[in-house]
C-alpha cells in the first residue's frame, strides 16, 4: 500500500519539474532533509544515485529507477530487508498549476511492520516535502 500526499501547486508543470530534479536543493525546501548529497555528475537519469541524510535516521542511498521528464520520479532504497520507493508525480491541470503527488511504498519482508511502525512519521513527512516543494514553486512563480 502507498501513502500519498496530493497538492496543487500554482506553478507550472516544468518549475515543479525542476524543484524535483534540483535533488541537493531539497533540504533549503523541507525539514525533513538535513543533506542530499549526488554520488554521480550530469543529469538526473534512471541509475543516477543521491546519499539522503534525514534528522535522527542515517544516511541512505537512493537510486532512481524512473524518470519521465515533467511527469515521473522514483528511487528506492533498502534498509535491511526492507524496500522503499519514493515518487513525484506531477500532472499539468487546465489552468496552468499542477497536480503534485509524492508517495512511498514499502515492499519486502518485514515491509508491512516497517509500514504500521513508521506509516503515520512518513505520512507527515511527504505532507511537509510536497508543501515545501508548493511554497518553493509558489514563490518563484510570483517573483
Amino acid at each position: 500500500m502507498e501513502i500519498t500526499s496530493e497538492l496543487t501547486i500554482d506553478a507550472s508543470v516544468e518549475r515543479v519539474w525542476d524543484l524535483t530534479l534540483d535533488l541537493e536543493s531539497w533540504p533549503e525546501m523541507t525539514p525533513t532533509m538535513t543533506r542530499v548529497e549526488r554520488l554521480d555528475t550530469g543529469p538526473v537519469v534512471v541509475g543516477s544515485r543521491a546519499r539522503v541524510t534525514q534528522p535522527k535516521q542515517r544516511p541512505t542511498v537512493w537510486t532512481v529507477t524512473r524518470c519521465e521528464p515533467r511527469s515521473c520520479f522514483e528511487w528506492t532504497t533498502k534498509v535491511a530487508t526492507v524496500t522503499m520507493t519514493a515518487s513525484h508525480h506531477l500532472e499539468p491541470m487546465p489552468d496552468g498549476r499542477c497536480r503534485n503527488t509524492l508517495g512511498i511504498t514499502f515492499s519486502g519482508f518485514g515491509s508491512g511492520v516497517a509500514r504500521r511502525l513508521l506509516g503515520r512519521a512518513v505520512r507527515d513527512a511527504i505532507q511537509t516535502e510536497n508543501e515545501g516543494f508548493r511554497a518553493a514553486a509558489e514563490a518563484h512563480a510570483s517573483a
